[in-house]
């Protein structure tokens, strides 16, 4: 049995959703960021991923989220019932790895023995209880072993030449190591790594929180102290706000895999999960995919928190079948 005592989830949800804005630009020219849509009606991404996390933590007590300050209009009231303590605000975007290293160092500062489950607000996963097993099976590795850092790859069900691809190691373990990342291959090479087991990179990982932010302090140090000097100051604060705006102000984009992840495979392990139905939505052409399997006879999703709010805008009713 899994002790969920120091697990927290980390919902990462500040992302712009550039690729998608076909999709999620509305008639009178606003854009709607893709984690506060929704695939089909009802619940937004955001908050499907927010029960993924429920499903694993059982409270809302430690999910944290990253957000971005220039969207709280979308976020404020579907986030109303998180602690207010667990709502991460970055003053602007500088890369998916500083989105990653600011929530984490608040975790670590209320919870030094946190283990961390991550995921992107923004996916769609048709089977959620494969995933689910997943993360489960995560967690125990990093129980077991805290210096795990397991990535989720998802087995491709095809061919993708947009999405990144993990290739792991040849090992027996059921949870090998990390050869090396390919972000973005041609369709020629997205079918030959298929053919040699590699993975899609869900951008899910499962880790002590210690171990997660030993990458950042190898690859980024400066950027771990600048985001300390932050914390020093009470979240909430006028000071904690000025020196986060300074901050960021000036840090270099940091990407999460090709900055952080790639030259430190060593430290890494992947998960291959069962193909599960599981998108990024990256694409119009994505969206349009997942929603052609959408079936009455599909897997619902995890048990919701007390979290159920409806989405700003139906992808449904913007893709082309």
């Amino acid at each position: 049995m899994i002790s969920r005592e120091n697990c927290w989830a980390l919902v990462l949800a500040a992302g712009e959703g550039k690729r998608l804005r076909s999709l999620t630009t509305t008639s009178n020219g606003e854009s709607v960021p893709k984690q506060f849509c929704s695939l089909n009606g009802g619940r937004s991404l955001l908050h499907e991923a927010i029960g993924r996390a429920h499903a694993i933590v059982h409270t809302n007590e430690r999910i944290c989220t990253i957000v971005a300050g220039e969207q709280r209009r979308w976020w404020e009231r579907p986030l109303r019932e998180l602690p207010k303590d667990n709502i991460v605000v970055q003053p602007s975007n500088r890369g998916t790895a500083n989105g990653i290293l600011f929530p984490l160092l608040h975790i670590l500062e209320r919870d030094p023995e946190a283990r961390v489950i991550m995921l992107p607000s923004d996916h769609h996963v048709r089977n959620e209880a494969v995933l689910n097993r997943a993360l489960e099976h995560a967690l125990t590795r990093v129980e077991r072993d805290a210096q795990n850092i397991v990535l989720l790859g998802i087995e491709p069900e095809e061919p993708d030449a947009e999405l990144g691809y993990i290739l792991p190691n040849a090992d027996t373990s059921g949870c090998p190591s990390v050869k090396r990342f390919v972000e973005k291959p041609t369709q020629i090479e997205a079918h030959a790594l298929m053919q040699k087991g590699a993975l899609w990179n869900t951008f899910i990982l499962v880790a002590q929180g210690s171990a997660l932010l030993r990458l950042f302090e190898q690859r980024s140090p400066e950027t771990v102290l600048q985001m300390r000097a932050v914390l020093r100051h009470p979240p909430g604060t006028v000071d904690y706000s000025l020196r986060a705006c300074s901050v960021y102000a000036t840090l270099p984009e940091i990407d999460f895999s090709r900055h952080i992840c790639q030259g430190q495979e060593e430290a890494l392990r992947v998960l291959p999960v069962p193909a599960c139905g599981w998108s990024d939505l990256g694409t119009p052409q994505r969206v349009s995919a997942a929603l052609r399997h959408l079936t009455p006879a599909a897997e619902p999703s995890p048990q919701p928190s007390p979290l159920a709010w409806t989405s700003h805008l139906n992808l449904a009713t913007r893709a082309s079948l």
